[in-house]
């Protein structure tokens, strides 16, 4: 119930299962379940409904790989009163072969589910962190659709998936895209990719034997931000290459897993003068940034060749928020800023909301929120009344 988190309770509200079943567009199957094999994918999700409060409108919530049920916004919404949809894409809690593509038409699946099955009038996205470039990618396709393939190059065809369209995107502590923030992770001192421990020192900032130390020089800044660059680059090169080469062999094999090491480098978390903003210096959003670069969680850790030219290539996904947001020209957004946030770098929203074409559009920042709220009751608060305002305003 809504007193879980022992936040306020503004209204009754039930916690009920969603599930959605369809028959995907054919090709490989690389998720592991039964309905998988059988050709058919299956999404499950939670319904935040009030007891005593119908609603015309559902709050969307989805991730492509995090389960969203237990983040503090979805709860808090609904003890605001609102309807909230908490929906998984086919991925949850593994994003090893995870395809951008697949997840935008999950995505589908659950706007026509919230109209069609549960009978709301309007759908608004909330995209929080991975979400929000998500809900951008998913509304700049339902707009205008012209995708029709991977980047793999495998068919999947979103023009012909009739993706409807939302009725708002709410963006909450949203980065770029998975693909540009691995990027801007990715340790640019390893030089050889089956050998993390054979490293240029010149770039391998968490060493102490590394020359370049903080605050770091512009150049030094620069240099390391094209390393991370090509790296993505020669990982990319490399995977189409294994794919091309798969292709030729027509044997059965069809795609291979590999571990990417060593992706959570940023000069930001060690020098607090690079993109300031509130948040902790030394620390990331994972814990100590030297242990998590080298953990099992890091991003992008454990990756097939197609998951990671869809949604790690820095240049081939087409999941980037501020390439989609030239795209959106119908669909309000509400961009929301955390300013402490140890996640998103502060550099990425701004860049969002310009890149924005959509005449109806609106930016908040919160002082001193953190990526999840976690100990800010009160900046939590500040998210949520800003939703119900612009929302209010937008008659949503």
């Amino acid at each position: 119930m809504a007193m879980e988190r022992g936040l306020p309770t503004k209204a009754l509200w039930d916690r009920l299962p969603e599930i959605v079943r369809f028959r995907d567009q054919p090709g490989m199957t690389e998720t592991y379940s039964f309905a998988g094999a059988e050709g058919t994918t299956e999404l499950e999700g939670q319904l935040f409904r009030q007891r005593a409060r119908p609603s015309k409108a559902v709050y969307l919530f989805m991730h492509p790989t995090a389960t969203v049920q237990l983040l503090p916004m979805p709860e808090a919404l609904a003890d605001a009163g609102l309807h909230v949809l908490c929906a998984s894409s086919r991925y949850p809690r593994n994003d090893s072969a995870l395809i951008m593509e697949k997840v935008a038409y999950d995505m589908g699946q659950w706007v026509r589910h919230a109209r069609e099955s549960l009978g709301y009038e309007k759908v608004i996205l909330v995209g929080w962190s991975g979400g929000g470039s998500l809900s951008l990618f998913y509304a700049a396709q339902s707009e205008h659709p012209t995708i029709t393939h991977t980047p793999a190059g495998d068919l999947y065809d979103l023009t012909a998936a009739r993706l409807q369209r939302v009725d708002g995107i709410v963006f909450i502590a949203a980065h770029l895209s998975r693909a540009e923030v691995l990027t801007e992770w990715l340790d640019p001192s390893v030089i050889d990719e089956f050998d993390p421990d054979t490293r240029d020192l010149e770039f391998d900032i968490y060493s102490p034997d590394c020359p370049n130390k903080p605050p770091f020089t512009a150049d030094f800044i620069a240099a390391f931000r094209e390393r991370q660059r090509a790296r993505n680059r020669r990982i990319t090169a490399w995977a189409e290459e294994m794919l091309a080469t798969l292709r030729r062999r027509n044997d059965g094999e069809t795609e291979r897993a590999f571990v990417t090491h060593r992706t959570m480098c940023d000069v930001r978390w060690i020098d607090p003068t690079i993109d300031p903003n509130g948040r902790a210096p030394g620390a990331s959003y994972l814990g100590n940034p030297r242990t998590v670069n080298v953990g099992p969680a890091g991003l992008a850790r454990f990756s097939t060749l197609r998951s990671w030219l869809s949604q790690w290539s820095y240049d081939l996904s087409n999941s980037k928020a501020a390439v989609n947001a030239t795209k959106i020209h119908r669909t309000p957004v509400l961009q929301i800023e955390n300013e402490a946030d140890d996640a998103v770098p502060a550099s990425h929203n701004p860049i969002i909301h310009n890149a924005l074409t959509v005449a109806n559009k609106e930016f908040v920042s919160i002082k001193g929120a953190t990526h999840f709220y976690q100990g800010q009751p009160e900046h939590l608060s500040a998210c949520i009344d800003g939703i119900i305002d612009w929302s209010h305003r937008n008659d949503l």
